[in-house]
C-alpha cells in the first residue's frame, strides 16, 4: 500500500514544492491524546487503531486553502507525558495544535503545560504565534471527562482558538482546523506588515495674497475677476501586497490525472 502514495511523479506535473509558500504545523499534546490518529485524518481521511507512540516526523501536503496554495508540513511531535526538549519545534513551527482527549482529564492537564510553554516562548520572542485547542475523541462523548466549558475556558484564558474533533469520524472537521491553522498564520503576517501611509500630497507654492485676473469685456458686459489658488494634487500609492502564506494541494484536491503526492506515515496500520 505504501508504493500507492510513494509512486513517482513526472517532471512537468506541477511546480516543485520549493517554489510553494510553506506553513509549519506542530500537534504537541501528551501520549494517548490522538495527535498520530488526527494527522493520518488529514492526510488520507483515514483512521488507523495501531500506530507506534514513539514515532515522531515531519509530513508535507499540497493543500488549497482559500483558492491559495501552501506547503502544509505538520510535525507529528512524540512527547511521552508533557513537554520535553521544546526548542525542535518551538524554533521550526509558526502555528500549534495542542491536543487533549475529551476522554483523558489527565491528558487535559498536559495541554496547560504545552499553553504555558508556548505562552513563555511568545513572550521571550515578543511574537504571537497562533495556538489551536483541540479536544479530540468527540466520538466518546458518553465517557467524557472534560466538558465543552472547561476547553473553551482554557483557551480564552491563553487567547487560542478552541475546537472539538474526531479523528475517527469527521474529516471535514479536522481538514477545517488544519485549514484555519494556515489562515490563523496569514492574518498574522499581515499584522506584521509595515503600515504606510495611502496618499500623498504636491502641493504647489501658493502666494501670500490671491491675485485678481480681469476678464475683458464685451458688449458692454461687466467685468469679473478670479482668484487664483494653489492646487493640490493627491496620488495614491499603492497598498502593500498582502501575504500570502503556505498552501497545499492534497490528492484529494488533484485532478484524476495527477498521482498522489502524500507519504504513507512508517508504522501505521491503515483500515
Amino acid at each position: 500500500m505504501s508504493s500507492m502514495f510513494s509512486k513517482p511523479r513526472a517532471s512537468g506535473e506541477r511546480p516543485p514544492q520549493s517554489l510553494l509558500p510553506e506553513c509549519n504545523v506542530a500537534i504537541l499534546g501528551c501520549r494517548g491524546a490522538g495527535k498520530s490518529a488526527l494527522t493520518v485524518k488529514f492526510l488520507t481521511k483515514r483512521f488507523i487503531s495501531e500506530y507506534d507512540p514513539n514515532l515522531e516526523d515531519t509530513y508535507s501536503s499540497e493543500e488549497l486553502v482559500d483558492q491559495q496554495p501552501v506547503l502544509l508540513k505538520v510535525m507529528d511531535t512524540a512527547d511521552q507525558d508533557g513537554p520535553g526538549n521544546c526548542e525542535r519545534y518551538l524554533c521550526w513551527a509558526s502555528a500549534f495544535l495542542v491536543v487533549y482527549s475529551i476522554d483523558d482529564r489527565k491528558s487535559f492537564e498536559g495541554c496547560q503545560r504545552y499553553l504555558e510553554v508556548l505562552a513563555l516562548h511568545a513572550r521571550g520572542c515578543q511574537r504571537r504565534f497562533p495556538v489551536l485547542l483541540l479536544g479530540n475523541k468527540l466520538d466518546m462523548e458518553q465517557y467524557r471527562q472534560v466538558p465543552s466549558a472547561e476547553g473553551m475556558s482554557l483557551a480564552s484564558r491563553f487567547r487560542c482558538l478552541f475546537h472539538e474533533v474526531s479523528a475517527c469520524q469527521d474529516f471535514a472537521r479536522v481538514q477545517h482546523v488544519f485549514h484555519e491553522a494556515v489562515r490563523e498564520v496569514r492574518r498574522q503576517a499581515e499584522w506584521n506588515l509595515p503600515v504606510r501611509p495611502l496618499f500623498i500630497s504636491e502641493e504647489q507654492p501658493c502666494p501670500p495674497v490671491a491675485t485678481p485676473v480681469a476678464l475683458p469685456t464685451h458688449h458692454s458686459l461687466a467685468t469679473c475677476t478670479f482668484n487664483t489658488l494653489s492646487t493640490v494634487n493627491y496620488k495614491e500609492i499603492p497598498s502593500v501586497a498582502q501575504a500570502k502564506l503556505v498552501t497545499v494541494k492534497s490528492s484529494r484536491a488533484q485532478s484524476k490525472r495527477k498521482a498522489p503526492t502524500l507519504t504513507l506515515l512508517k508504522g501505521f496500520k491503515i483500515f
